[in-house]
Parts: structure tokens; C-alpha cells; sequence
């Protein structure tokens, strides 16, 4: 999955980052409200919003009034100092999926991200099935019938992205922007890797990472290879 975090507390967005970091989620940082409302309006390719309300530039409220005015459907986990009733109510009613009062636990925190993450896939599929495949998006967790896979990070994140789009090709383009943070790169060595760890892990289950020549992957049914 990937976040895109709008903190201007520098501790404060280092400490949630790495956890999400830790979480295998692709994290994006910015430190004020104009651009983190001009990420969500240009780019929007994330799958929750950690936002902080007091960022210069531009007010966390207005970045979430902005965000559901444009009809974006983001989950959106606010972050704050400001406290009481009406504050939590006033967030709440401009969209915020939750709300969380600083300081908290970043034990509290992961509980609360795989509780929206968990909420908007049971909207969707909850749980993809290929086969004898089973993977569990916002769990971050994939079986080959009863037996859990032991995938790193990048190897979870390579097989989130191509079983969100099953049956479809997805681009080395489109892979590299799910799994990379704009401080960290993703080289195409480090890609074909993942990829081949992947294939090699998944082999014999009867769903297979297909290789597009020029062009990109697809998940598919068949020990598929190349």
C-alpha cells in the first residue's frame, strides 16, 4: 500500500513513517498543506492519508475540505494537537475516517491504519483467490492453500500490485511507483529481483507472474514465466 503522510513535525513524521515503513507500505512525506493538496490532486495514487491538521501554507482542514470536495474517497487519519469534542466532530464531519490526538503510541497507530485499510477493502474483495492462491491485501499476507508464503517487503508489495490488477498487465512503471518512496529508488535491477523471488516462491501453486517483453507483468493462472 502507499501512504502519503503531511506532518511538518519532523519527529513526528519520521517515527510514523518508519513504521509504515516497517509495515511494508510505501511512504511519501511533505511538510505543508499546498503540497500535500497538489500530491493528492496531481498524482492521488495512494491508499491512505495520515494528515496533520496545523500545516503551514495550508490548514489540514482545508487539505481534507479540498480532498472531498473533488470526490477523492482516500481514507484519510488525521493527526493532531487539537483536542475536544467539537474539534473531533468538526474533523470528522469534513471527511476524516479517524482521529488521533498527539502524543499517542505507534502501537495505537498501525492498529488504527490496518483498521481503515482493512474497512475500505471490505468494501472491494477483502481477499484475492487465484487458484490455490490466497492474498490478503491489508493483512499483507498470501497463502499457497493453508501453507502462509514468507515474502519480504518488496516481494508482498510486487504481488499486491499485480493482484489488484489480475488478468491485466500492469508496467514496470506502474510497479516501480507502488513500491519506491521518493527518497528511496527503486532500480530495475532491485524490480526483476523482487520479480524473480517472487515467480520462484510462487512456483507450483498454478498461478504464475507472466512477463510482457517490453512492456510489463501480469498475475495469471498457469506457471506462467520469462
Amino acid at each position: 500500500m502507499r501512504v502519503l503522510i503531511a506532518e511538518d513535525d519532523r519527529a513526528i513524521a519520521a517515527g510514523v513513517a518508519a513504521a509504515l515503513r516497517h509495515g511494508g507500505h510505501a511512504v511519501d512525506l511533505v511538510d505543508d498543506g499546498a503540497r500535500a493538496d497538489a500530491m493528492l490532486d496531481e498524482h492521488s495514487p495512494y491508499d491512505l492519508l495520515v494528515l496533520d491538521l496545523g500545516l503551514p501554507k495550508l490548514d489540514g482542514s482545508d487539505v481534507l475540505h479540498r480532498l472531498r470536495r473533488r470526490g477523492a474517497e482516500i481514507p484519510v487519519l488525521v493527526i493532531t494537537a487539537r483536542e475536544g469534542l467539537r474539534e473531533r466532530v468538526r474533523i470528522l464531519d469534513l471527511g476524516a475516517d479517524d482521529y488521533l490526538v498527539k502524543p499517542f503510541a505507534l502501537d495505537e497507530f498501525n492498529a488504527r491504519v490496518r483498521a481503515l485499510l482493512r474497512r475500505v477493502a471490505s468494501k472491494g474483495t477483502p481477499e484475492l483467490k487465484l487458484g490455490r492462491l490466497r492474498v490478503d491485501l491489508p493483512g499483507q499476507r498470501a497463502w499457497i492453500d493453508e501453507t502462509a508464503l514468507d515474502l519480504t517487503a518488496r516481494e508482498f508489495g510486487v504481488l499486491a500490485a499485480l493482484a489488484s490488477r489480475v488478468g491485466r498487465l500492469t508496467s514496470r512503471a506502474q510497479l516501480v511507483e507502488s513500491l519506491c518512496n521518493w527518497d528511496q529508488e527503486l532500480t530495475d535491477n532491485g524490480l526483476d529481483i523482487a520479480v524473480h523471488r517472487l515467480r520462484r516462491k510462487l512456483h507450483g501453486c498454478g498461478t504464475g507472474v507472466r512477463t510482457i517483453r517490453g512492456l510489463g507483468y501480469m498475475l495469471e493462472e498457469g506457471e506462467a514465466g520469462g
